[in-house]
């Protein structure tokens, strides 16, 4: 039972994370109606950004302090993603305002090939490291329950909860103010949120600017994990199945789905894996979506659209 439950909380911690990367594509979506093949590469071009500021402010300004040297590279790195949200809208999303959703699709396939170059071009091509701070040492709990107790990852329990409080936050940041109820206006129908007076402009620019904050916040946790690489950008992958699963218009629903998916992928790896020949961590996450796109494609806690005609 202790190994279990070691294997439940990393899923969870695991599927928090899924989660915050899952956001950025839910609030794009819910905001714009354009499922964005970009936020994997907002993910490594934000992280990428942090990274090399954190190392080089240093060096320009003359400080040794870490914790000032993160500060001003998360803000720098946040300043960047908000113009990049304002080239995005000025230079692309407003040329195809009440375009196909195709067209808005293969756009933002297009911005991910340029974010990984311009990046690349940048920043460099090298592996860098993110240091925060997080603590990288495992904590033993439950110990009078079970002999040895239950290792948890200090990492993945501070990532876990960073992650927990930036998804409460923009769940009420969409119902409870009113810039969230105009993100929703306009997702439900350009022409009409236009004919009332929202600007269409200014709202992609939060949007995209807010998703970019999301993805700043996940490329520093999991870059302090895994190092910031160019294969990072395929972590996004896995947010994939997340949305599919919670439905791509639910907040809450992103939070499910990557819990979801994190504890089904590690239990299916530790119990089932072993008879399979393992690699199930690999492809579980996308069997369960396809799954879930036989029988509920609109996802959990998605909106069922009726099209009469």
């Amino acid at each position: 039972m202790g190994f279990f439950l070691e294997t439940l909380f990393g899923g969870l911690m695991a599927g928090m994370l899924y989660s915050l990367v899952a956001l950025g594509f839910v609030l794009i979506y819910k905001a714009s109606g354009v499922f964005n093949f970009a936020q994997g590469a907002m993910v490594l071009f934000a992280a990428l950004a942090m990274a090399r500021f954190a190392e080089w402010f240093p060096k320009w300004f003359g400080f040794e302090s870490l914790l000032l040297a993160n500060l001003l590279a998360f803000i720098a790195a946040m300043a960047m993603m908000v113009v990049l949200a304002w080239a995005i809208e000025r230079l692309c999303l407003s040329k195809l305002v009440n375009q196909e959703g195709i067209t808005l699709l293969m756009a933002t396939l297009g911005i991910a090939y340029f974010l990984d170059g311009f990046g690349q071009t940048l920043f460099g091509s090298d592996i860098y490291s993110i240091n925060v701070g997080m603590p990288k040492d495992p904590a033993f709990i439950l110990e009078g329950m079970f002999e040895g107790g239950v290792m948890v990852s200090k990492e993945d329990l501070v990532a876990a909860v960073i992650a927990a409080l930036l998804v409460i936050v923009l769940a009420l940041f969409f119902q409870k103010t009113k810039t969230g109820r105009a993100l929703r206006a306009v997702a439900d129908d350009h022409q009409a949120a236009q004919s009332i007076g929202i600007p269409l402009n200014t709202i992609w620019v939060i949007v995209w600017s807010v998703a970019g904050f999301a993805a700043l916040i996940a490329g520093i946790i999991w870059g302090s994990k895994l190092g910031v690489q160019f294969t990072l950008s395929l972590v996004a992958l896995k947010a994939l199945p997340v949305v599919i699963l919670g439905g791509l218009t639910s907040v809450p629903g992103a939070i499910i789905g990557g819990l979801i998916i994190g504890v089904g992928e590690k239990l299916s790896e530790i119990y089932i894996g072993p008879m399979l020949g393992g690699g199930i961590e690999i492809w579980f996450a996308y069997v369960l979506a396809l799954g879930f796109l036989l029988v509920r494609p609109q996802g959990l806690f998605g909106e069922k659209i009726i099209d009469r005609v």
